[in-house]
């Protein structure tokens, strides 16, 4: 089993944290809502019954169409996304500081 990535260790493994969590890994591209459902691992369906909502209050944003395709990425300008990857960097910080930690107790 893969452990947790640091925003889901404080908000939970929702089908919505999964999205946006690796929407925050993968931020500097843009994505299909197909590729994001793959990416994030949760059901197309799934993706459907809330992706509208996270476009209409800003955390992703279309940024193009491909075709038929309408491709998706984190709305870095959103002050909601910029403090969940403040979370995400935090814990992440947190992480590795305890982790750093054990070993030089384990080292000693």
């Amino acid at each position: 089993m893969a452990e947790k990535t640091p925003i889901k260790i404080v908000l939970g493994e929702s089908p919505v944290v999964k999205v946006i969590d690796f929407l925050i890994d993968n931020q500097e591209f843009d994505y299909s809502l197909t590729d994001i459902a793959k990416g994030a691992e949760v059901g197309w369906t799934t993706l459907h019954q809330f992706w509208p909502e996270l476009v209409r209050v800003g955390i992703v944003k279309k940024t193009r169409k491909i075709g038929r395709a309408e491709l998706y990425k984190l709305n870095l300008d959103s002050p909601l996304v910029k403090k969940l990857i403040e979370i995400d960097f935090l814990v992440s910080s947190q992480l590795i500081q305890k982790e750093l930690v054990k070993q030089k107790v384990v080292a000693q």
